[in-house]
């Protein structure tokens, strides 16, 4: 497989690194805060983070790093943390409380499931979707013994993952001990990274069930709420949407493998909108206002010349001034007495004599 700098800068590089360490960083300052979740601080950091954690995705996703041709000892160390990030901000999702709950679990789950899918392809995991749609046929009734026994068996499960799961937050403990030294074994690194995607694998199947068991409750609040829905009296936030690793090219669409490029215009389209929306003035109407009142950039767009409008000015005083205008010669001489009255610096001199 190709470097994963082969496709960006040397900035860039520099720029995912920084973007993943300080998302990571400020997910687990959110973890490890006493405030509320929904308190206006916390959600204000939720926000913040997950867009540092998308930016880091779409560069990922420009370097292509991840391949489902290759193996988990194929890939880079310092490109292990980047599995985290679907995980990273599923976790972020749930932790939203502005917005459609319903919106927010659907992004979760899709999060989960991407980094669920994604470790399945190396091998790290053997994660099986349960996707009801596919089952051609009805669900069979189960007996009596058959709920007894996959409930025995969910829970033996159960204890199993909690059981894996402190034993890895134990190791992980230890080895984020040994990063801190300087030189640092690349293996110890290494497993680092693996364990801490080992332990949010266990956190993904855990949220997917809870997922799972909040999905119907929130449709059944949908369907009452549904007839006694009043129209809002603001414009709706706009819906949250998921931001996944791809390696197209032509980026697809949002809830499909990628997201979708931004607009782009030229400069003169971007003048001509500008125009059209009535920011900017059009130059080929002539302006409704007095070309003496009009400021240089605007006399410049109508094509007025604005030395040539000063001379006209010039040449109507002095004619003006020979006809003995008595208003024309009543205004300067208001002028002149105003100006004798009020010499040139004798505004507001602070409080000194």
């Amino acid at each position: 497989m190709a470097s994963s700098t082969e496709e960006l800068t040397e900035t860039n590089v520099e720029s995912l690194g920084a973007l993943f360490k300080e998302g990571l960083d400020n997910y687990n300052s959110i973890l490890n805060s006493d405030q509320p979740t929904n308190s206006p601080d916390i959600q204000m950091q939720v926000k913040r983070t997950m867009k540092t954690l998308e930016k880091a995705t779409k560069l990922v996703s420009l370097a292509g790093i991840f391949s489902k041709n290759e193996g988990i000892e194929e890939v880079a160390t310092n490109d292990l943390q980047y599995f985290l990030l679907p995980a990273l901000l599923g976790s972020l999702s749930l932790k939203l409380t502005t917005g459609e709950r319903k919106d927010i679990v659907d992004v979760a789950e899709i999060y989960f499931k991407d980094f669920l899918t994604r470790c399945n392809e190396y091998g790290l995991s053997n994660y099986q979707q349960n996707d009801k749609k596919q089952d051609g046929n009805e669900k069979k009734e189960k007996t009596e013994f058959e709920k007894l026994e996959a409930a025995v068996n969910t829970r033996a499960n159960k204890i199993q993952r909690f059981k894996e799961q402190k034993a890895l937050k134990s190791q992980l403990e230890t080895l984020k001990k040994n990063l801190d030294n300087e030189h640092v074994d690349e293996e110890i690194k290494r497993n680092y990274f693996l364990t801490m995607i080992k332990l949010f694998i266990h956190e993904s199947l855990d949220e997917l069930s809870s997922i799972e068991m909040e999905k119907p409750i929130l449709e059944h609040m949908a369907n009452m709420n549904k007839e006694e829905k009043q129209p809002p009296k603001r414009q709706p936030p706009p819906p949250l949407k998921p931001i996944i690793i791809t390696r197209d090219e032509v980026q697809k669409a949002v809830f499909g493998a990628g997201y979708p490029s931004l607009p782009t215009m030229t400069v003169q389209e971007f003048y001509d909108k500008r125009v059209a929306d009535g920011i900017f003035p059009d130059p080929n109407k002539k302006p409704s206002v007095n070309p003496a009142q009009m400021s240089l950039q605007e006399a410049a767009l109508a094509g007025i010349d604005q030395t040539v409008q000063d001379e006209q000015e010039s040449a109507e005083q002095d004619k003006k001034e020979e006809q003995d205008d008595d208003e024309y010669i009543a205004r300067m001489r208001a002028k002149d007495e105003f100006k004798d009255d009020h010499r040139r610096g004798w505004g507001n001199r602070m409080n000194r004599s």
